[in-house]
C-alpha cells in the first residue's frame, strides 16, 4: 500500500518549538519512526513537509496521480482556518486522517476547530507522535 504523510508549518520545528506541547523528539526522529512503520509492514509511505500552503494543497492534489492509496495530515495552524486545504482533501476519495500531536480540545478556543477534519475519515489527537502510527495503522487496516 502507498501511502503519504503530509505535516504543515512548523512541524519541522519538531524538538525546538514547545517541547512540553509537542516533546522533545525532532522532526528526524518522527521520520524513521514512519520508515520504521512502512518497513516493518511493507508499505511504501512518503513524507512531505512544507511551511506553504500552497505546496501542501499542490502535494494533496499530486497523491490524486501518484498512485496513493490513503494521506494522513497534520495540517498544523492550517487546521483552524485553511478552507482550501480542506478543498484539496475533499477532492481526493482515498482514506484520510488528520493528525495533532497535542490534544487540540484541552487548548486554546482556536485550536478546538477543524475545518479539514469534516473531510477527513478520521481525526487522532493527543496521543504524541504515536498518533501519527494510529493513523497509518488506521488507514492500513480500513478502520472507518
Amino acid at each position: 500500500m502507498k501511502l503519504l504523510v503530509i505535516n504543515g508549518p512548523n512541524l519541522n520545528f519538531l524538538g525546538i518549538r514547545e517541547k512540553s506541547i509537542y516533546g522533545k523528539e525532532d522532526y528526524n526522529y518522527l521520520l524513521q519512526m514512519i520508515a520504521d512503520k512502512a518497513k516493518e509492514n511493507g508499505h511504501e509511505i512518503d513524507v512531505f513537509q512544507s511551511n506553504h500552503e500552497g505546496a501542501i494543497i499542490d502535494r494533496i492534489q499530486e497523491a490524486y496521480f501518484d498512485g496513493t492509496e490513503g494521506i494522513v495530515i497534520n495540517p498544523g495552524a492550517y487546521t483552524h482556518y485553511s478552507y482550501a486545504i480542506r478543498d484539496a482533501l475533499a477532492s481526493v476519495q482515498m482514506p484520510k486522517v488528520e493528525v495533532h500531536i497535542s490534544d487540540i480540545t484541552s487548548r486554546e478556543e482556536f485550536r478546538k476547530i477543524s475545518v479539514t477534519a469534516p473531510v477527513c475519515n478520521m481525526q487522532i489527537y493527543g496521543q504524541g507522535l504515536a498518533g501519527y502510527l494510529q493513523a497509518i495503522d488506521a488507514i492500513i487496516c480500513n478502520k472507518f
